[in-house]
C-alpha cells in the first residue's frame, strides 16, 4: 500500500494512470504526447508506477518491425481505513534512537 501511495503522489502519475484508464492500452510516445511531457520523464514516471503494481507493460512488434512498449492500467484498489494505515505503520522501519 506505502508504495501505492508514493507512486500516486505525483500529479504526472495521476494523469498516466487516467489516460490509460480512459483510453486503454497506449504506447510510450503516445502517451508522452497525451499528457505532454517527455518520452525520457515518461519512462521514470512508468516504472515507478509499474513497480507498484498500478501499471502493467508489454513490449510488442509492430507490422513494420519496431518494437512498442505498451502499458495499461492494472486492476487495483485502495482501501484507506485506519486499520490498513496501522497495518502499514507497522511494517515501517523504526526511526533510530538519536
Amino acid at each position: 500500500m506505502l508504495a501505492q501511495l508514493a507512486a500516486l503522489a505525483n500529479p504526472h502519475r495521476l494523469r498516466i494512470v487516467a489516460a490509460l484508464h480512459e483510453g486503454g492500452r497506449r504506447y510510450v510516445s503516445q502517451l508522452a504526447r497525451e499528457i505532454g511531457i517527455s518520452r525520457p520523464l515518461l519512462h521514470l514516471h512508468l516504472a515507478k508506477l509499474e513497480e507498484a503494481g498500478l501499471v502493467a507493460s508489454r513490449l510488442e512488434l509492430s507490422a513494420d518491425g519496431k518494437a512498442l512498449n505498451y502499458f495499461e492500467a492494472s486492476d487495483f484498489a485502495l482501501t484507506l481505513t485506519p486499520a490498513a494505515i496501522a497495518i502499514a505503520a507497522a511494517s515501517l522501519t523504526p526511526k533510530s534512537e538519536t
